[in-house]
């Protein structure tokens, strides 16, 4: 089994930043990536950043140029540097692990951003 623990989040004003963390623990064995979700309120959970093992990482159009997904894989932890933030930022932002047993979630850290 794989813990994940996110922390980070908090309310800021728009146009400021806040960079997010997510730790894994547990049964971790051949990680394949990790990334960032959120969920608005009435809306689905839609993907934000993603980083493979290589380090390569993709973005949602939504946030290139503004996040920056980075991952420490000694300590098993990713990372969301979040800049320039939007009111339309705000949502809970769920971690996910995929590693070779599948994904698992973290229990989300609340951003909101106020104008």
């Amino acid at each position: 089994q794989v813990q994940l623990v996110e922390s980070g989040g908090g309310l800021v004003q728009a146009g400021g930043s806040l960079r997010l963390s997510c730790a894994a623990s547990g049964s971790i064995f051949s990680v394949n990536g990790m990334g960032w979700y959120r969920q608005a309120p009435g809306k689905q959970r839609e993907f934000v950043a993603y980083i493979i093992n290589g380090g390569r990482a993709n973005y949602a159009d939504s946030v290139k140029g503004r996040f920056t997904i980075s991952r420490d894989s000694a300590k098993n932890t990713v990372y969301l540097q979040m800049n320039s933030l939007k009111p339309e930022d705000t949502a809970v932002y769920y971690c996910q692990i995929v590693v070779s047993g599948g994904s698992f979630w973290g229990q989300g850290t609340q951003v909101t951003v106020s104008s």
